[in-house]
């Protein structure tokens, strides 16, 4: 299924819960940019190859054109979020909780910004959906596809840490004959570039789960059955580009600090070694339909380095803080969803 930008419009004045389901979307998107995009650049920042405004505005540009030009080629991230679960053939009801696991995302995503948490909104995402889908039985979770979360799991935190990991390892023995202030010098440029990849694979890989929220409003609203039939239509990588953008651009600077500053302190060439590992590791999860976080990533790439020269050069106090927050984010946002689903259903 796909939607024409006229006929949305269309359903947005005759559907007043489609109308704050969108804008909620639109609140989780930008949230979204505020807490999750800055971990794409925040070794750029702690090795000072930029400063943060100037990455900032670096990191949601790329989110703009990551998510736009990747969706035109593949849209796996996306099937993937819209097949997880069946929301059953009750449109409203559908309509209201979906609602409601918005509103669940965007408090939870608000709160661990102001405290300086990086939390995930994809694993946020994945929770409100399937505390709000499994009102009336477990069936309705589709488990081939919900796996796959799993297995982004697994792969986000393996492979971020061991890319990075080995890349320091190498890149230190490659290394090893020349001046360090030349080689930070030097990688100053790759980090830059490096990290504006991971920015550009983070709009890719987070931008396609809110689209696929998008067409699951716009099929409830439209009393349509669940299909694993989706097409995203230019307009809506347009819309929501460059809402993530706009979230980046105004809330990014707080989190860099926890993630790039706070947890290890990189060099150039340790930087760049962490932002290549983030990049990979984003790909490979992007277009084999892997919904991976990519705080998760990012953070455990920057481990993985900071591991490979010293394991006490790692705060791992504040790593595992982070995994705290991991972990609490399944049943903490899912118990959020489900209760503001149940309160949603009284009143509309």
């Amino acid at each position: 299924m796909t939607i024409d930008l006229v006929s949305f419009l269309a359903q947005l004045a005759g559907n007043p819960v489609l109308v704050v389901v969108v804008l909620l979307n639109i609140g989780v998107i930008i949230v979204n940019g505020a807490t999750d995009a800055p971990n794409a650049i925040a070794t750029v920042v702690s090795t000072r190859a930029m400063k943060p405004r100037a990455a900032i505005m670096m990191a949601a540009i790329c989110n703009f054109f990551g998510l736009l030009l990747v969706s035109l080629v593949s849209t796996a991230v996306a099937t993937t979020i819209f097949s997880m679960v069946d929301f059953g053939s009750d449109s409203h009801t559908a309509l209201v909780a979906l609602m409601a696991a918005m509103v669940a995302i965007i408090v939870w995503g608000a709160s661990a910004w102001y405290f300086g948490i990086p939390t995930s909104q994809s694993h946020s995402l994945i929770a409100g959906l399937t505390a709000i889908a499994v009102f009336g039985s477990f069936d309705a979770i589709n488990w081939g596809e919900w796996m796959k979360v799993i297995y982004g799991i697994l792969l986000s935190t393996l492979m971020g840490f061991g890319l990075g990991w080995i890349n320091f390892r190498v890149l230190g023995r490659l290394l090893r004959h020349v001046n360090r202030q030349k080689a930070n010098h030097a990688f100053r440029w790759a980090q830059i570039f490096s990290g504006a990849g991971v920015a550009f694979m983070h709009g890719a890989q987070d931008g396609q789960k809110f689209m696929s929220i998008f067409m699951l409003a716009t099929m409830m609203a439209s009393g349509l059955g669940m299909t694993t039939q989706m097409t995203l239509p230019l307009w809506l990588m347009l819309l929501c580009a460059a809402n993530m953008g706009i979230g980046t651009a105004v809330g990014g600077e707080r989190i860099i600090k926890s993630v790039g500053v706070s947890m290890v302190k990189l060099d150039a060439f340790q930087g760049f070694a962490a932002s290549l590992s983030t990049f990979v590791s984003l790909m490979v999860a992007t277009f084999g339909g892997l919904p991976v976080s990519t705080t998760h990533t990012n953070t455990t790439a920057i481990m993985g380095v900071g591991a490979a020269r010293n394991p006490k050069a790692v705060k791992w106090s504040i790593a595992i803080d982070m995994v705290k927050t991991w972990v609490l984010t399944f049943p903490g946002c899912g118990i959020l969803g489900f209760v503001c689903a149940k309160l949603f259903l009284l009143v509309l």
